[in-house]
């Protein structure tokens, strides 16, 4: 069977990959339809209905951000050997569906780019700084200059921050997910559990910035907690679900917003 390592504080903690990372398969489900419920009211439908229906993208929508977030986190943790290259990947797709993205109806016309950035950011930052800390360099030099780097990382997250979807706390919602879970992963039993489970403060409290609205904030600080609970133990008892193709995970984020983009717009283009 295939496994998974974990080697945080270097010290490797194997555990079987296919059983603890089944939760992923229940995410990706979850996440497309939470997606697609919070899109297809903001964007496709008419302002009547998106009134109406705007409950669901404030609750259902609302779960969508915090399981992709944490599903990019566990594979560059723990089902991946390189997160660069998945964090390559999201970008390509993040890439393509910049410009049905672009197209959905706003109310402001400052340009944000799209939530695979967010992801891609996120994670890339997340597995260097985890990187430094589990192989920090020696000598003093090189210590000044990973200490250059980190602080000069910052002031690309600041800066870059607010042209993402999710702003600024979307960007460190990935590398939250990392920390606990690679601390959850490797803490895994006696006391030390206990005072492990302060590792999934940080993610909490991120996730309580990301909407403005309580039950918004409620519904994806709730997500947020779930995912902990299961990355913290849970995960093992988790039973299978149905596999989610790969054509349809990968394509289905700018294939979506297309279908919408063509809906909002060919009424516009169809001569009367």
């Amino acid at each position: 069977m295939e496994r998974m390592t974990d080697t945080t504080a270097g010290v490797p903690v194997s555990r079987p990959r296919a059983t603890l990372s089944r939760w992923t398969d229940w995410g990706k489900w979850l996440a497309l339809i939470s997606m697609t419920v919070d899109h297809v009211v903001r964007y496709a439908l008419s302002n009547e209905l998106s009134w109406q229906f705007g409950w669901a993208s404030s609750t259902i929508g609302r779960v969508a951000f915090p399981l992709f977030a944490a599903m990019v986190a566990w594979h560059g943790l723990f089902d991946t050997r390189n997160p660069m290259r998945y964090a390559r990947r999201i970008l390509v797709i993040g890439l393509i569906a910049q410009l049905p993205y672009m197209l959905m109806p706003r109310y402001s016309s400052v340009l944000v780019i799209n939530v695979c950035f967010t992801l891609a950011f996120g994670l890339v930052w997340g597995a260097w700084l985890r990187q430094l800390l589990t192989s920090p360099p020696r000598e003093t030099r090189a210590r000044m200059i990973s200490a250059a780097a980190v602080a000069l990382s910052v002031i690309v997250w600041y800066t870059v921050g607010p042209l993402l979807e999710y702003g600024r706390f979307g960007i460190l919602m990935v590398p939250g997910f990392m920390l606990a879970m690679a601390v959850y992963q490797h803490f895994d039993h006696g006391v030390a559990r206990i005072w492990a489970w302060l590792a999934g403060v940080p993610i909490l409290l991120i996730t309580a910035q990301l909407n403005i609205y309580t039950i918004s904030k409620s519904v994806a600080f709730s997500t947020t907690l779930v995912v902990l609970v299961i990355a913290a133990g849970l995960a093992r008892w988790i039973p299978g679900v149905v596999r989610m193709p790969r054509w349809l995970w990968l394509g289905w984020y700018p294939g979506h917003l297309a279908v919408i983009a063509l809906i909002v717009y060919l009424p516009y283009l169809l001569p009367t």
